[in-house]
């Protein structure tokens, strides 16, 4: 999953001589919490709703943008993944990313953004159910989908974490279906159905 395809496209930027009041009226006005700063379609940084709060002071409203705002914000391409732009997210402690190709920003992608993303990714949203199973052998998640698909199962999405005795715990979201009949079945064959989720 490529970040073009989650940024959003018409992005809310300000010019760097716009106030600091001018800057916050347009993050109101389009309920945004970041404002890339830009002249053309250059980049020139970013002023966000936490770097500005310190500036809110009414003395302090007509101060130009370009004092104030992030020099060389981190950006990411439209080219990289979600997990790509997720980890930057994560590792600067930050709500959001310009997405800038060839220098010019082309959209933004922020937190929300990228949890739509995993949400879709996930299908948390779509009517499925969840087995939680520990195959009977270390290696033995094919055995398991092979059980699925001959019950009807489709996957939707494969989540994967250690127990504390270090077995792997496989989390499979399947499209809806009775999935007593498919525990009973992988129970049979050896692997432990951990929990159901329907």
């Amino acid at each position: 999953m490529k970040v073009k395809h989650w940024m959003v496209k018409e992005v809310v930027t300000v010019s760097p001589e716009a106030t600091l009041e001018e800057a916050i009226q347009l993050m109101k006005r389009h309920a945004i919490r970041h404002l890339p700063v830009t002249r053309g379609d250059r980049l020139l940084g970013l002023v966000t709703e936490s770097s500005i709060r310190q500036y809110a002071r009414p003395e302090e409203l007509s101060r130009m943008v370009r004092e104030v705002m992030i020099l060389n914000p981190i950006t990411v391409s439209p080219e990289a993944t979600v997990d790509e732009a997720a980890r930057l997210i994560y590792r600067y402690k930050i709500g959001g990313l310009p997405v800038v190709e060839n220098h010019r920003l082309v959209g933004i992608i922020t937190i929300t953004d990228l949890l739509e993303a995993f949400i879709e990714l996930m299908g948390l949203l779509r009517s499925s159910s969840r087995l939680d199973v520990i195959p009977r052998e270390p290696e033995g998640l094919d055995e398991v989908l092979d059980i699925i698909r001959q019950y009807g199962g489709r996957v939707i999405s494969i989540g994967m974490d250690v127990s504390p005795g270090g077995e792997k715990i496989y989390y499979i979201r399947l499209e809806k279906l009775p999935v007593e009949p498919l525990a009973s079945a992988l129970e049979v064959s050896g692997h432990r159905v951990i929990s159901i989720v329907d």
